[in-house]
């Protein structure tokens, strides 16, 4: 397709070898920046799981779990209350709390979702915690990370095969990505897709969607302030302004229900519990 461009047979090695580089940065480029790719998910639900599996076992080498049962067992709650009435049950989702305290959290590929401590220590109330929750299993509702696998393996199988590596080298490449953070850099539309998921399963759950909302608009009166706790979550998602108006609509939009209130008594607990 576009080897024609390129022509391997020069005549030193380091030449060769150079022009192969310069062929996979193409390669990179071609594929990242086609937005067909960012809807195709090549693996089924068992790869999923099985991938996940695998991940989860690599990147929990590197983060510091907290291994309180009183936290772990408030945070899967909340946590399986959501998938209850998500879109995509058909997966075992794992809640574990990370001891970092950065305000944010993540979900891998297989239903893994990692919940900081410091975004439970940020949210005022169980609505706004269940809010980023929600967010996360949207994630896993809207394959979005494995639409980036399969965009990310397709650059790996492509650079193994021009530059000659082993055939270990995509699983090798994609455990890389996946310490990285990079398969969990979701663009501007899937971040979007993921607060509405979240949205509509908090108002499934009958938790009161304007958490959503309420934490959004202290994200931005946080950056406004100029606060560094909200780098690592403003830096990987859409502006907040934009996110608050979505959520804003599809709040409105919602049909009418009695919601739980917006905190309840087992988090005042629980925040209190973290305050000793």
């Amino acid at each position: 397709m576009l080897s024609h461009l390129f022509n391997f047979k020069y005549e030193t090695p380091l030449a060769q070898k150079m022009n192969k580089i310069s062929f996979l940065f193409i390669l990179m480029f071609y594929f990242t920046g086609c937005s067909q790719l960012t809807s195709i998910n090549m693996y089924s639900t068992d790869e999923e799981i099985r991938l996940g599996n695998r991940y989860s076992f690599q990147i929990e080498k590197q983060l510091k779990l907290i291994n309180d049962p009183f936290i772990n067992e408030y945070v899967n709650e909340l946590g399986q209350r959501l998938v209850s009435v998500s879109k995509r049950k058909n997966i075992k989702y794992t809640f574990k709390v990370v001891n970092d305290p950065a305000v944010n959290a993540f979900a891998i590929p297989g239903g893994y979702c990692y919940v900081n401590i410091g975004l439970i220590q940020f949210a005022d109330t169980e609505s706004e915690l269940a809010s980023v929750i929600g967010h996360e299993i949207g994630h896993v509702v809207g394959e979005h990370g494995m639409e980036n696998m399969t965009k990310q393996n397709i650059i790996g199988i492509a650079g193994a095969i021009v530059l000659g590596s082993s055939p270990s080298f995509g699983e090798e490449f994609m455990a890389r990505l996946i310490q990285r953070g990079i398969l969990t850099n979701y663009g501007r539309a899937a971040e979007l897709e993921a607060d509405k998921f979240g949205i509509q399963q908090m108002h499934d759950a009958g938790i009161d969607p304007n958490g959503s909302k309420q934490f959004f608009e202290k994200m931005a009166l946080e950056q406004k302030e100029g606060s560094n706790r909200m780098q690592s979550i403003l830096s990987t998602h859409p502006p907040t302004s934009i996110r608050i108006k979505q959520a804003s609509k599809i709040i409105k939009s919602l049909p009418e229900k009695e919601y739980d209130s917006l905190t309840s008594k087992n988090f005042e607990v629980l925040k209190k519990y973290l305050l000793e």
